[in-house]
């Protein structure tokens, strides 16, 4: 058998959480690999990071990192992929950007293997990894849509601290601490570190992730619901979204109620749908208590889908529950899966 062709890799942002998970998604699928980069801030540089057995050290970022690179994961924030994303592509790179610097960019496919994979031939550059929360919705919604028709969307999710990064995961821990100790709680993170007020996470709900807007929605809430739009390829789709942190580590967790065009569609056709698609795992058998959990989907790379209930009023509407693992599924995996798939359809 011909040997696998290996590409030249930088992994932009090793050292932050969903870095880490890149790293372990990259080895887990053996990806095909001539030679990886780590690259991070200034402040990370030094560090080294084990791969395959392989001692290699962090290098800082800069525009002349990207020399010779074929394929760039960027997971640094934002203000770096801004920065850097560009100076990446002009020598030579496609840059799989897991922010949401270009995700709305209309020259920037917003992409979901499963969902829409065929919008990566349009990249010229850049492909954007799409919200983690966005990515598990559309991921349960695109079968449906192209079986049934979809007219509207409203999602309330309970979103892991870990999506807030290391430093929100460890509040929660101390947090959580404290609070059995009977000690004061002390709030730096969260809701969102940059604005003045912050509230305990510990053995609480906070209605808010990310920023508001002048709507009164958040921006995590907005992205939910531009991006969904975007991928699925419908701006006539209505969507609407309540976003909430919760207190546990891992996996996001979404009720979703959707309309469809068919009054006559029954739980059954809903669930069949589901259990054939790509990368859905349809765990719903109410009579056995079987349903998807953060604690069962962590560490897993599919998006699970349970509680399938026709509205009791509309018979349009359904409701679903669905919970995939933030880090991978929703951020990890699904940048290496995009990095397959420019490789499979000869796109770099």
């Amino acid at each position: 058998m011909e040997k696998q062709q290996g590409y030249r890799v930088a992994v932009v942002g090793a050292t932050g959480a969903v870095g880490e998970k890149m790293l372990e998604t990259l080895e887990k699928k053996d990806f095909p690999i001539e030679s990886l980069t780590l690259l991070s801030s200034s402040r990370s540089a030094g560090k080294s990071i084990t791969f395959k057995g392989e001692e290699l050290i962090v290098k800082e970022a800069t525009p002349e990192s990207f020399e010779g690179i074929q394929i760039a994961l960027f997971s640094a924030g934002g203000s770096v992929s801004k920065s850097l994303a560009h100076e990446a592509v002009k020598r030579g790179a496609v840059v799989i950007d897991n922010t949401s610097a270009f995700r709305m960019d209309k020259d920037v496919p917003l992409v979901v293997p499963e969902v829409n994979e065929a919008d990566i031939a349009n990249h010229q550059g850049i492909i954007a990894n799409p919200n983690c929360s966005t990515i598990q919705m559309v991921a349960a919604l695109k079968p449906i849509q192209d079986a049934f028709g979809m007219t509207r969307v409203i999602v309330s999710t309970y979103q892991a601290v870990s999506g807030a990064g290391t430093i929100a995961s460890e509040e929660l821990r101390q947090q959580s601490q404290a609070f059995l100790s009977g000690e004061e709680l002390n709030p730096e993170i969260l809701p969102v570190k940059g604005d003045e007020k912050h509230y305990p996470i510990a053995f609480n709900a906070l209605p808010q992730i990310d920023t508001f807007q002048d709507n009164g929605y958040t921006f995590e809430e907005m992205k939910m619901i531009n991006e969904t739009k975007k991928i699925l390829h419908s701006d006539a789709l209505h969507v609407a979204a309540t976003c909430v942190r919760l207190p546990f580590f891992t996996s996001h967790a979404e009720s979703v109620y959707i309309e469809v065009e068919n009054e006559d569609l029954q739980v059954s056709d809903v669930q069949q749908v589901l259990s054939q698609a790509e990368g859905i795992v349809l765990e719903d058998d109410p009579s056995n208590q079987q349903y998807p959990t953060p604690l069962s989907a962590a560490g897993r790379s599919e998006v699970f889908v349970g509680r399938v209930r026709k509205d009791p009023d509309n018979p349009k509407g359904f409701h679903l529950w669905v919970v995939s693992d933030n880090l991978l599924k929703g951020a990890a995996w699904n940048s290496v899966q995009i990095a397959e798939s420019l490789i499979k359809n000869k796109l770099l």
